[in-house]
């Protein structure tokens, strides 16, 4: 989550990160003319952005071709994060949507055996909260981080229905009704599960995917029924899927093109 609220921003960064970002997605070198086009910036502009970059090791630029693509330098601001524990580097931007909206948020990791199991939660302060103990397991296909995995599984209504006979309700929804939401889920990319799971408590979630279609991470907010209207919630799912859009880019290495066309 970025801090946006009251800062003005430098335009020439923006386009250098928005030039390197259609680099990264396009994975091959482009010229100077294209990269203008494809970022709406003019030829001018985008050519001393893109010598400076390429002064500085960013990009690097083929003489021959005249053309640029992502450059060792990169590696310089990478090396950090390289290795590093995937739960680590999603914490700032989970504890900021926490605290940002007033909710307890859970991280899930998804196993290979169709359960969930909570690996981190995050919370702001002076709420009333839900506690749920790490190691904390669940069938995948339970709440609304299950809708989110059938959906973007795109299991068929059978396979569905399957799983969801897997998960004790404690007010069921019925069938017909959670398959509604799973179609849902497949155009927005996040599903709610309104205590049904659990009495009292809603639940708004999303998932990330990895570079090869799985789903590996699960991310729902948490909160007591009635702490919060439906436009609230609204912007906590918009808040979880940019969060599962970034997650996918820049933990799991998916194409900007793909996590963007799955939540339309």
């Amino acid at each position: 989550m970025s801090d946006d609220h009251g800062h003005k921003f430098v335009p020439a960064v923006q386009n250098a990160t928005r030039i390197m970002r259609l680099l990264a997605a396009q994975g091959e070198p482009l010229g100077a003319t294209q990269i203008a086009r494809e970022t709406g910036l003019n030829v001018s502009s985008a050519f001393n952005i893109l010598r400076t970059l390429s002064h500085e090791g960013i990009l690097s630029f083929n003489s021959e071709a005249k053309t640029y693509r992502i450059g060792m330098g990169l590696l310089e601001f990478a090396a950090p994060l390289l290795g590093a524990n995937p739960a680590d580097l999603l914490r700032p931007t989970l504890a900021a949507i926490a605290h940002e909206h007033r909710v307890t948020i859970a991280l899930w990791h998804i196993t290979g055996n169709e359960r969930i199991v909570l690996i981190d939660r995050f919370t702001a302060p002076n709420i009333v909260q839900v506690v749920i103990a790490r190691n904390s397991r669940l069938p995948v296909f339970a709440g609304a981080i299950g809708r989110c995995y059938a959906a973007m599984l795109g299991l068929d209504e059978a396979a569905t229905r399957t799983g969801y006979d897997t998960v004790r309700w404690q007010q069921e929804p019925g069938f017909d009704s959670y398959w509604q939401d799973v179609i849902t889920a497949r155009q927005t990319g996040v599903a709610r599960d309104r205590e049904q799971l659990f009495r009292g408590l809603e639940i708004v979630a999303t998932l990330a995917r990895d570079a090869a279609d799985i789903p590996r991470i699960g991310m729902s907010s948490i909160t007591i029924a009635g702490q919060h209207d439906e436009n609230s919630l609204e912007k906590v799912a918009d808040a979880l899927t940019d969060a599962a859009d970034q997650i996918e880019r820049c933990v799991f290495g998916r194409n900007v093109a793909d996590s963007t066309q799955k939540r339309k």
